[in-house]
């Protein structure tokens, strides 16, 4: 061991730092530099471990920062753009360049009796009106009816159809019966197949039976339920224990009594957070709207009705871009309330007893 640590020190010696340093040039010496300063070690330059943490931390940050302002900035220039006054053909500029605050806007256009939320007022008095040269619209029609409309869409085949594949997710998760994984497979192999590939039967079959532009072709269907919602239950629901429901068949209660006071309480988490993905997907569903429900129809959806608007003010783009946030907005805060519960469901749909 002595003649080890003999030989290590005459390789090692004290003044050999020094000299090691004054082989390289005075260039590769500045650049070792400014590489520790950046926490990154060289030959000439031993960096420190938290300086480079430093600097990872803070390139981490710059990057997340620029990809967070790439999805913010086009929702602002939305909002932005839902206050810029476009009714003059000569300036239309402030909707065609990224900028912050359009440069006429309903603030600052010297137009009589304009206000701030005047694109607004435009689109819930008069941005489905009926007129000379739109006279396919149906004079009983206008925005706010779209908005009603869209909740009606939304809400009623929502509560009805999530209550419908949770009680679907407890026979496939809690209670055993012959074929049931074969079952639960097939109905999910029919998320392989593109919702578009099959409208144009769907449109025969909703016409022979009288849905087609009615309200009937947007809520009933949605009142049984989806596959995929039921497959998220349904995999929360194999981390409820089933002692639970053994206990309640003990005391002579049936499956119905046991899913309505046992698995919904236990559930509500996951079914809350499908209920509001299938909110947002309801609330959304422009293409349904559009083939199933004519343009002149008093059942035209929100999202329809925006197309329309657009189709309309083909020159006035402020007036559209403010029914896009009337269109938009309410699911974002739906969203931005309850990410945490929409999150922490799907975190928990992978559990198993």
């Amino acid at each position: 061991m002595d003649n080890q640590e003999t030989m290590t020190l005459e390789r090692r010696p004290e003044n050999a730092a020094p000299e090691e340093e004054k082989q390289y040039s005075s260039f590769r010496y500045a650049i070792g530099a400014v590489l520790a300063f950046f926490g990154f070690s060289s030959k000439t330059h031993r960096a420190s471990k938290k300086r480079a943490k430093l600097v990872l931390d803070v390139a981490t940050y710059i990057i997340l920062l620029f990809g967070a302002f790439l999805m913010v900035y086009p929702f602002w220039w939305m909002i932005a753009g839902s206050f810029a006054y476009t009714g003059d053909l000569n300036d239309i500029s402030g909707l065609t360049t990224l900028t912050w605050w359009p440069k006429t806007s309903t603030i600052n256009a010297k137009v009589d009796n304009m206000t701030l939320f005047w694109n607004y007022a435009i689109v819930f008095t008069k941005g489905l009106q009926n007129d000379a040269n739109y006279k396919e619209f149906n004079e009983n029609y206008n925005y706010g009816i779209a908005v009603l409309n869209n909740l009606f869409y939304s809400i009623v085949p929502v509560v009805v159809g999530v209550i419908t594949s949770a009680s679907a997710a407890f026979a496939f998760a809690k209670i055993e019966w012959i074929g049931r994984n074969k079952v639960f497979f097939f109905l999910l192999a029919a998320i392989m197949v593109p919702g578009p590939s099959i409208m144009t039967t769907q449109y025969a079959m909703y016409k022979e039976i009288g849905f087609v532009d009615s309200w009937m072709v947007m809520v009933i269907p949605g009142l049984f339920g989806s596959i995929m919602t039921a497959f998220f239950i349904r995999q929360f629901l194999f981390g409820l224990p089933t002692s639970i429901i053994e206990a309640a068949k003990i005391d002579g209660a049936g499956y119905f009594r046991i899913f309505c006071q046992f698995i919904l309480p236990l559930a509500m988490p996951a079914i809350m957070a499908q209920g509001l993905l299938s909110f947002m997907g309801c609330w959304n569903n422009y293409v349904a709207s559009y083939i199933f429900i004519a343009k002149n129809s008093i059942w035209v959806n929100l999202p329809h009705a925006m197309y329309l608007m657009n189709e309309r003010y083909d020159q006035d783009q402020a007036p559209v871009i403010a029914a896009s946030v009337v269109c938009v907005l309410p699911v974002l805060i739906l969203f931005g309330c309850f990410q945490k519960l929409i999150i922490g469901s799907l975190m928990l749909t992978g559990s198993k007893e």
